[in-house]
């Protein structure tokens, strides 16, 4: 069969959220890609549902940001989850957690960094497809192919990779030579397992059954709105518009359930003859937690579900897998564009793999309720002390430190500190500019948001009133570093922030600090650049 062949630079293969936020990052900062898939449309099955805050801050940096929360879930509804041993009796037990605009309204009046710049927002996983497929090929720098499906692993190197590539409509297929292949394929990726990378699991796996449908019966909502109810029978459904959109999912216990009528099995587990007015798909998943055992093999990456898997509890499978695809975007730029040096690139999987590992054991944490809940209600423990096991574990749902304060400080890549680092708080985000951590977002006096003022690039923040990011500036030039120099006069930020001077990476974490300019910037700028 004859083929052809092409050079481009980053091959990414998957455009599902992660694929396609890899390809907007490395567009941001001024790199091309080629964006492949097989499925020519976005999938009919919604997956996920919650983009937390710090996925927001990043998708802010994109400029998608207003879109996602146009199409998203009204600002006025809130997360709440709710427990009940079947669906017509009342709720054992209610989780709070405030609405986004609630959230909004707090992050503005506690100007103290404890906060994210944006809320979370709930929004169908395939309409966050959509939407970034969208604004992804509206970028010149982005070559989507739809339709167009990774077939082999010709080669892989340091110098690059070669990979047949076949059109899913013709059955036409290239080879396409690509400095860089990106596995943002799933978690049952053919690039990861072509390249050989293992994926170590851990902990309880199942099949799944989902049914997304529309009911409007009253059953739902009689006692309530919520995002999410969690019923003792082995059934979770997740409200996807706050009106007669659902989906309920639950574990398959054996073959008979497999063949069962899904609608039926789940009316089963609802305890309650479910009025469902329209199936609109059904889908069978496997539960799993599991993270690959090294997210690099030569010149091919992986991110997203093709590098860890988590259960659908505590929000972390994609939220986990965006914040993979702007370390690893703006880290690929740099080296394409000639100023990364080899460390730059070496440093993804120390910085992103810990951040895999630990929210896996936070899934636990999560999944954990989910399965005593069923079991303490089969064995009949009362409602009682149902609801006062329910009560205790309550502070599960508000996990902002677990989203927004994960750290780098053990990265190669970063200026590190001596002595004890700031404490970590499940509630809260600790605000600090110590090297490695998310630097703290605060508006400034004439309401603007920090963020919004750093370049695409490294940002150097400057406190000092004295011009001392001049030297810095002039070194990075001299290797061809984007950096851009913010004096900042704000007494108020500056106290929030606690360091004069603050070097902060396209990924808003920061890299060093400083109470004054280094006898050597170059010194600076070569470790946080990779050389």
């Amino acid at each position: 069969m004859d083929t052809v062949r092409e050079q481009v630079g980053v091959l990414i293969v998957g455009a599902g959220p992660v694929g396609a936020t890899l390809a907007l990052e490395l567009a941001h900062q001024g790199q091309s890609s080629v964006l492949i898939d097989r499925h020519p449309r976005p999938s009919p099955h919604p997956k996920m549902d919650y983009l937390n805050g710090r996925s927001m801050e990043l998708y802010r940096r994109l400029g998608v940001v207003e879109e996602i929360r146009r199409r998203g879930i009204g600002a006025e509804h809130s997360f709440n989850f709710l427990w009940t041993r079947s669906l017509p009796e009342p709720p054992l037990s209610t989780w709070e957690y405030p609405s986004v605009g609630d959230t909004a309204e707090r992050i503005r009046k506690v100007n103290d960094g404890t906060s994210g710049l944006e809320p979370y927002q709930r929004l169908p996983g395939n309409v966050l497809e959509e939407i970034l497929r969208v604004r992804a090929s509206a970028r010149p720098l982005v070559d989507m192919r739809l339709g167009t499906a990774f077939e082999e692993l010709v080669s892989n190197d340091a110098g690059g990779v070669v990979a047949r590539v076949r059109d899913a409509a013709t059955g036409a297929e290239r080879l396409i030579a690509a400095r860089y292949l990106v596995a943002c394929d799933g978690a049952g990726s053919a690039v990861r397992d072509a390249a050989g990378i293992q994926v170590v699991g851990s902990g309880p796996t199942g099949e799944f059954r989902d049914v997304y449908f529309r009911s409007t019966d009253p059953a739902l909502r009689k006692h309530g709105r919520c995002f999410l109810m969690v019923v003792a029978g082995g059934i979770t459904l997740v409200s996807r518009d706050e009106a007669d959109v659902w989906t309920g999912f639950f574990p398959l216990f054996d073959e008979a359930e497999a063949q069962a009528d899904p609608v039926e099995l789940m009316r089963r587990r609802l305890g309650h003859d479910l009025a469902v007015d329209e199936v609109m798909n059904v889908a069978v998943w496997r539960g799993a937690m599991a993270v690959a055992e090294s997210y690099r093999r030569e010149s091919v990456f992986i991110a997203g579900d093709a590098a860890h898997q988590f259960y659908p509890t505590g929000g972390h499978g994609a939220n986990t897998g965006i914040g993979d695809a702007v370390d690893l975007g703006w880290k690929l730029a740099a080296d394409l564009g000639g100023w990364g040096g080899p460390g730059l690139l070496a440093s993804y999987e120390p910085e992103r793999r810990p951040v895999a590992l630990f929210n896996r054991e936070m899934c636990f944490n999560l999944l954990e309720v989910w399965r005593r809940f069923p079991q303490l209600a089969m064995e009949g423990t009362s409602r009682e002390h149902l609801a006062g096991f329910l009560e205790q574990d309550s502070y599960q749902i508000d996990n902002t430190g677990i989203h927004f304060d994960y750290r780098y400080a053990d990265s190669p890549v970063i200026c590190a500190e001596d002595g004890p680092q700031p404490p970590w708080r499940w509630r809260s985000i600790t605000p600090t500019t110590r090297p490695g951590s998310r630097v703290p977002s605060v508006f400034l006096a004439d309401g603007s948001a920090l963020f919004d003022r750093f370049g695409p690039g490294f940002t150097l923040v400057d406190f000092s009133g004295r011009g001392a990011g001049a030297g810095a500036v002039a070194a990075a030039g001299e290797r061809g570093m984007p950096l851009c120099h913010l004096p900042i006069d704000d007494p108020d930020a500056r106290a929030v922030w606690g360091s004069d001077l603050v070097l902060v990476r396209p990924d808003q974490h920061a890299a060093w600090r400083g109470g004054a300019a280094p006898a050597d910037w170059a010194t600076v700028l070569d470790r946080v650049r990779g050389h």
